[in-house]
């Protein structure tokens, strides 16, 4: 059987952004270990009811949510907000529910990658609360630099992000936590 991942993307940018740059590089790297991959822009699917259903939908059936979003002083955007608190209410209104892991990565125009540390406890906080398994969770300094361009098109520049992400997508295909190497 072939696990299912499910990338949210928690910018306000329709186009791309440096969520969506860093998720679908990790989404790339998860298909080499035949993991499929699916992305959800939550702009997009959060203005009609339709597209609530279909997210609810697409978070029951994954085996991973990554979420990926930028920060925002030191919080996560309104819309990630509003979709966490969907997702929970629903999630908390039922008996049996799939334990998909989940893990975040968060983005920051900051230089500094510790500027991210309240967001991801927010996120870790909302994946406890929502039964899903927290497998943690990536920040990312910098983020303007990458300015919503393919990570593998910029080179040494984001050597460190193409190894924390590769490192990433081995452990969370292996079952495992994001290490601590690449956390770094």
């Amino acid at each position: 059987m072939n696990k299912r991942a499910l990338l949210l993307i928690g910018s306000l940018k329709p186009a791309s952004s440096t969520s969506e740059a860093v998720g679908n590089y990790l989404l790339d790297k998860l298909r080499q270990y035949d993991i499929k991959g699916e992305k959800i822009k939550l702009i997009q699917i959060l203005k009609h009811e339709d597209g609530i259903n279909e997210l609810i939908s697409a978070i029951n059936n994954c085996d991973i949510l990554i979420l990926s979003s930028p920060l925002y002083l030191d919080s996560a955007p309104a819309i990630v907000t509003k979709a966490m608190e969907l997702i929970s209410n629903e999630r908390k209104s039922r008996e049996h529910i799939k334990r998909p892991r989940m893990i975040a990565i968060c983005n920051s125009g900051f230089p500094e990658a510790h500027q991210n540390n309240t967001a991801l406890s927010i996120y870790r906080h909302f994946a406890n609360a929502s039964s899903f398994e927290w497998a943690g969770g990536l920040a990312l300094g910098g983020g303007g630099s990458i300015d919503s361009r393919p990570i593998d098109s910029l080179g040494g520049m984001v050597r460190n992000v193409v190894k924390s992400l590769d490192l990433t997508a081995a452990a969370i295909a292996g079952g495992e936590h994001i290490p601590e190497e690449a956390i770094n």
